[in-house]
């Protein structure tokens, strides 16, 4: 423990953490139905940042930010405060905190509202620089809170996205891109020959299997920790009846590249692999890798995040497979990584909970960094 450290009182830097928490965890912020408006956590937030310039923003849809700023600071703390919808399966009000003696149970309490609520009691309790970024699209598949921000034309030596990483600094992940493609064929009775063009179903099989071979030829491919492609096909319709050539074959696929993989390239391959080609053929969402950029750039940026979270005092883990914005700073030219308390396994779950633990460590690591001026 550095001498910083012992000036910290960590007990009550989590007492207001929890505090801070059951707040964010009783506004509902679920994503869909993406009914999130300037008031409501946002009134709460900006009682909350006293000394800090806030600018609040609407970029519509549900999608709104909160730009908090302190001085002049050398990192942007970034974390979104939208959830998904709670399920059948909780046991209790998703919107009311409960805190046992080693958890806080709350929808969003680990995915991430349990980062922010630890950034405001940093922000409370500490007197140093300071930058903070809430948004509320991150479930969207619909970036308008980053890519809005970004306009502004921001400079930041690095950005600090919190999920749940397990208290360490995650420096690459994966792309996602999700696919939609149409395959037509021509109807008619099943009982005749067909060519292979003549069912469009039949051309969405053969493609399935080639696709799921060119998975496999992929999985000998490296990167931070990292190996192979992942691949799914999420859905296939068409057809009308069994005895029926199919006319039309629908298919949603994706794909999660690594940061050394081009994704542009690997798209066309996709969409070539078998004859006919697909009549419609798109992107729904695109989430680039991270670190952006081909492989030299991608390593050039891993390895200076990695020289700043050892400079923070952040310990380094491994790279993940799930998407995060971080990958959107990074392709607009950040040095950008992920950290934040709590376990990717329980976002997205019933009765999802965060660490007390973790959401204590996190707490007293932001603020060693904001009070000793690095941040």
């Amino acid at each position: 423990m550095s001498t910083a450290d012992t000036t910290i009182d960590s007990a009550g830097l989590l007492k207001a953490t929890l505090g801070h928490l059951r707040a964010l965890v009783s506004h509902d912020t679920r994503n869909p139905p993406r009914e999130i408006g300037t008031g409501g956590i946002f009134d709460y937030l900006r009682d909350q940042l006293q000394g800090f310039d806030v600018a609040v923003t609407d970029y519509g849809a549900g999608a709104v930010t909160l730009f908090a700023t302190r001085g002049n600071p050398k990192y942007l703390f970034n974390v979104h405060l939208d959830t998904v919808p709670d399920s059948p399966h909780w046991t209790q009000n998703p919107h009311t905190l409960t805190v046992t003696e080693d958890r806080a149970v709350g929808l969003g309490a680990c995915d991430i509202k349990g980062a922010a609520a630890a950034l405001v009691a940093v922000a409370q309790a500490s007197k140093g620089d300071m930058a903070i970024l809430l948004s509320t699209d991150e479930e969207a598949n619909d970036a308008r809170c980053i890519e809005g921000f970004l306009k502004s034309n921001p400079r930041y030596e690095a950005v600090i996205v919190a999920e749940p990483t397990q208290g360490e600094a995650v420096l690459a992940h994966r792309g996602i891109h999700s696919v939609q493609m149409r395959f037509k064929g021509r109807a008619g009775h099943a009982s005749g020959d067909q060519q292979p063009s003549d069912s469009a179903l039949h051309q969405a099989i053969r493609w399935g299997a080639a696709a799921l071979d060119f998975q496999q030829a992929q999985s000998h491919e490296r990167f931070g920790g990292l190996t192979g492609l992942r691949f799914n096909i999420g859905k296939v319709e068409g057809g009308i009846k069994a005895n029926m050539i199919a006319p039309t074959g629908d298919i949603r696929f994706g794909f999660r590249p690594l940061p050394s993989m081009d994704a542009d390239r690997m798209l066309e391959t996709f969409r070539t692999l078998v004859e006919p080609l697909p009549v419609e053929y798109g992107e729904t969402f695109r989430g680039d890798s991270l670190p952006a950029g081909d492989t030299a750039t991608a390593e050039a940026r891993r390895l200076a995040a990695r020289d700043i979270a050892d400079d923070l005092g952040i310990p380094v883990g491994n790279a993940v497979d799930f998407w995060t914005e971080a990958a959107l700073f990074s392709a607009a030219g950040f040095i950008s990584f992920v950290y934040g308390p709590g376990n990717i396994a329980q976002a997205h779950t019933a009765d999802e909970w965060v660490s007390l633990a973790q959401l204590e460590d996190y707490a007293r690591t932001i603020y060693r960094i904001v009070d000793s001026g690095n941040a």
